[in-house]
């Protein structure tokens, strides 16, 4: 466990890569009956399969109201998340993820208990406490990756020239790619589809892998 005292937010700026192309255009996600989503910003439209290492950089995720805030957040291998506790409860953070797995223990306010994700995948986060509690981290092995805006558009720059796979990933809805061919300048447009339409919430286990007892201790 890693716990700091007071929260440090590093900038997001990124060495300049070499030139490349510019991927953009829109994603759609289908809700059930097949309306179309509102807001988009929970997407992440992202290269796959570039070898090029993404500069370091640093999320937070705050645990406040009983809640993750933001519910998603996208960082680089290597990148490090802080979860500050904002509520006067303890909260645990912890994840079965793979090998991005980690358990944070349990905390209170003020203190912010911080995690390096070193493998690219998913990682679902949640708190031990709490069973409405999770979120959901992202870990990418380039920096060729975009969350969408409310409306669905997104834009990745600076993509080397060449045939690559890009794909657009949902938490409800299973993942879409398109391959593309991106110029050495100049932009390529893509459109993607979402379906979240089958979407179905499961229960998640606490990290001994059981139901969660009834009722919040804290």
């Amino acid at each position: 466990m890693r716990v700091l005292g007071a929260l440090v937010t590093l900038g997001l700026a990124w060495p300049a890569l070499a030139a490349g192309g510019t991927v953009k255009g829109r994603v759609a996600l289908l809700e059930k009956g097949g309306r179309p989503a509102t807001d988009l910003s929970d997407v992440v439209v992202y290269v796959d399969g570039v070898k090029v290492k993404p500069p370091p950089a640093r999320a937070t995720m705050s645990m406040k109201r009983k809640t993750f805030v933001p519910r998603l957040v996208v960082v680089p291998v290597g990148g490090a998340v802080d979860f500050p506790n904002q509520d006067p409860i303890l909260h645990n953070v912890f994840s079965v993820s793979g090998e991005n797995r980690f358990d944070l223990d349990l905390y209170k306010r003020p203190k912010v208990g911080t995690w390096t994700f070193r493998h690219p995948g998913i990682a679902r986060v949640y708190c031990n406490i709490h069973p409405q509690m999770s979120a959901v981290v992202m870990v990418r092995d380039n920096p060729f990756y975009a969350r969408a805006s409310r409306d669905g558009t997104f834009a990745i720059p600076d993509v080397p020239a060449g045939k690559h796979v890009l794909r657009a990933w949902n938490e409800r809805a299973p993942e879409v790619e398109r391959e593309v061919n991106v110029p050495g300048a100049g932009e390529v447009v893509v459109a993607l589809t979402l379906d979240a339409s089958s979407f179905k919430r499961v229960r998640h286990k606490n990290k001994y892998g059981k139901a969660y007892a009834p009722g919040e201790k804290y």
